[in-house]
């Protein structure tokens, strides 16, 4: 363990952006966001959740995949240019968690995707421990804790006004060559956890008894469909493909094959050709949201797709709370007989 001051921190930050893209918290109007900095006077240090995790840097809300250009009878395709190198700053334990969610769904079946997968392997994270645990966060009842290291390369506890810093990775190891600090014995201290009662998550074979039970019905009563849910959440990763065709130069034509986010509360998210949708109420499309995270994705990627980050419940304007949701969940069962 090793242990430095904010000021070494800050030089450390304007170093690695000398080299590559530094993304980290910053203060954008009224809302705390991922954003890339090009000095450390723009990083918030003091925070407690921002209001969406840097999934965005990993799998951007929109993105060019294909760009295709034809002149006359000649047509040529354009692959994106590969990515620069970048460090994530102040990544909280849940959403560095998260994108282990994210590569078992993403890498962990071939074929792997491929625009995901470069930016995860050009990227380093360095992670900031949470010395307790936030309204609304649940990290350890899903299997994280507040000072989890084992998703980041770097870690780093804040201590009495310095930082404790711990090297991770081999990738974490050679980020710390540059950064002025101290070899120490002391350790940092656990996070507290008393101020969050625990969350019981239903077993993933247990939903499946409860797949048809009124109470999807009357949870989805105050849902608006909003979509805020998912733009927030960590692990969402569904998407759309479509072709745009900017204004090209005459005799030429310039599409664009654009992957963006899309949203399962969507209403026309499963709609097929021929107008079908097997979603087409509320309550089917919330239930298969919160189903996805706890049921079908244990049962498929071997992961529970919530890092307890307690982000969707904060965005919703109706109150939709997950946390909520999972104990009366519980009390389902209990009445059940499960």
């Amino acid at each position: 363990m090793r242990t430095t001051t904010r000021a070494a921190l800050a030089a450390w930050l304007d170093t690695l952006a000398d080299s590559r893209a530094v993304i980290a918290p910053q203060q954008v109007e009224r809302d705390l966001l991922y954003r890339q900095v090009t000095s450390s006077s723009q990083v918030v240090f003091d925070f407690e959740r921002t209001v969406a995790s840097p999934k965005t840097f990993f799998l951007p809300d929109t993105e060019v995949i294909l760009e295709i250009e034809r002149r006359g009878s000649r047509a040529e395709l354009v692959e994106p240019a590969l990515i620069r190198e970048q460090v994530v700053f102040g990544m909280r334990p849940c959403d560095a968690r998260a994108l282990l969610v994210l590569d078992a769904l993403l890498l962990g079946r071939p074929p792997p995707d491929a625009y995901y997968a470069e930016r995860r392997a050009k990227t380093a994270l360095i992670g900031l421990a949470c010395p307790r645990m936030w309204a609304g966060c649940f990290c350890t009842s899903v299997g994280g804790a507040p000072d989890d290291a084992s998703a980041v390369d770097v870690m780093l506890y804040e201590d009495a006004g310095q930082y404790l810093v711990q090297g991770v990775t081999p990738k974490g190891a050679e980020l710390l060559e540059s950064l002025a600090a101290a070899e120490t014995d002391r350790h940092p201290s656990p996070s507290d956890r008393s101020g969050n009662a625990p969350v019981e998550v239903t077993p993933p074979h247990d939903w499946l008894a409860l797949f048809d039970d009124p109470y999807w019905q009357r949870l989805a009563e105050r849902c608006l469909s909003c979509h805020a849910c998912t733009y927030v959440c960590p692990t969402c990763r569904c998407f759309d493909v479509r072709d745009d065709a900017p204004a090209a130069g005459p005799g030429s034509v310039h599409v664009q094959r654009l992957r963006s986010w899309d949203s399962c509360m969507s209403a026309g998210y499963r709609r097929i050709a021929g107008g079908h949708n097997p979603r087409p109420t509320k309550a089917q499309r919330l239930r298969n949201r919160y189903y996805c995270k706890f049921c079908y994705s244990p049962l498929d990627f071997g992961v529970v797709a919530c890092v307890g980050c307690g982000r969707c419940s904060s965005a919703c304007p109706v109150d939709v709370d997950v946390a909520e949701m999972l104990d009366d969940l519980k009390e389902q069962r209990m009445r059940a007989g499960q």
